[in-house]
């Protein structure tokens, strides 16, 4: 299955990302084994947002910024207003990157 990184730079990847780090630098891990935790947290993030997550979300607010390269389009948004069936959530500032699924069958 091939992946994005993207998930990488979330809060929780960073996190794994950091401690990863921290285990190889105290000779706990090796990097070759740390590399790839990173490759299944890639895997698994990917599965679980496809099969797991079922809800969907409406996003309005002002288009700051927008970008689309190496088939990567990155929106930044401010004043965002994220709403679903139950609960709505003001942003200030948003960074939204998305990526083409076709890509990871090729």
């Amino acid at each position: 299955m091939a992946t994005f990184e993207l998930y990488r730079r979330s809060t929780i990847g960073m996190c794994l990302t950091e401690t990863l780090d921290d285990m190889v630098q105290n000779g706990t891990l090796s990097p070759e084994l740390a590399f790839q935790v990173l490759v299944q947290f890639d895997k698994s993030m990917t599965e679980a947002l496809d099969t797991k997550v079922k809800s969907k979300v409406s996003i309005k607010g002002h288009l700051h910024t927008y970008r689309f390269c190496d088939n990567v389009w990155t929106f930044i948004l401010q004043d965002a207003m994220f709403k679903n069936e139950e609960t709505q959530e003001n942003v200030g500032r948003v960074k939204i990157v998305a990526c083409d699924s076709k890509l990871l069958t090729q």
